[in-house]
């Protein structure tokens, strides 16, 4: 009796699956997990859209509007950090890395936006986002994204010396690192970069500051960053 009603309970769980149609589906991913494999799973537009609106982004609340001007190739970090930032972030490992670039309805700014996909587990990243908050590291001017500077495009001239804004943001619910960086697109170098943290507080006097630049770092890298958590949620759901 114990064996026919074992293989009874066998039966009906195996007649679940097949009319559930997960038979062999994989256990259930958690949103974290998921959210470290977006970057082979989500279309680049998706991610970073050929436009992005910037509703009450810019100076004062005015309006952006930024268009994509460049992909880069996914790759690894080796070139794409300062090289003090890289060592800051070699604990949490690097994975993939995405960028795009884009530019203002102007084309006066140019502006490259980054996600850092790591292999660390959340322990680890929430170990790095303390660190960033408690030592203040992205205040430092020599831990700084690099900008993709494409060629034909209007961040032709985007070099490090160009970099005058920038902003990065370890994430605890992800493993991923957002990020993002500006400057002016007519290839004019800057002495002093600001976070974009300093440069969009209300009387900042900086040349940063007074160009917006503050407010296209932080605009561009909140709204690439909204996209990504938006993803986790479906692909949570599709693995599940």
């Amino acid at each position: 009796m114990c064996v026919v009603l074992g293989l009874g309970l066998i039966g009906g769980a195996a007649v679940g699956s097949w009319l559930s149609g997960d038979g062999d589906a994989p256990a259930p991913a958690s949103a974290y997990e998921a959210a470290g494999g977006l970057w082979h799973s989500v279309p680049v537009d998706k991610l970073f859209p050929p436009t992005l609106d910037g509703k009450g982004a810019g100076p004062g609340g005015a309006d952006r509007t930024w268009t994509r001007i460049a992909v880069a190739p996914d790759s690894g970090c080796a070139d794409a950090f300062d090289p003090l930032l890289r060592k800051v972030l070699a604990p949490v490992g690097c994975r993939r890395l995405l960028r795009a670039t884009y530019t203002d309805a102007t084309q006066s700014y140019v502006t490259t936006v980054g996600l850092l996909f790591t292999k660390a587990d959340p322990a680890a990243m929430t170990s790095l986002a303390n660190r960033f908050r408690g030592e203040r590291l992205d205040r430092r001017t020599d831990l700084l994204p690099r900008p993709y500077a494409a060629k034909g495009t209007a961040a032709a001239k985007f070099g490090d010396a160009q970099r005058a804004s920038w902003t990065i943001d370890v994430l605890t619910d992800a493993p991923v690192v957002a990020f993002a960086v500006s400057g002016w697109a007519d290839g004019r170098s800057v002495d002093a970069p600001e976070p974009a943290a300093d440069a969009v507080r209300a009387g900042a006097t900086s040349a940063p500051a007074q160009a917006g630049l503050g407010n296209e770092a932080q605009g561009l890298a909140d709204r690439v960053e909204r996209r990504l958590r938006q993803r986790v949620g479906p692909a949570t759901e599709k693995t599940a």
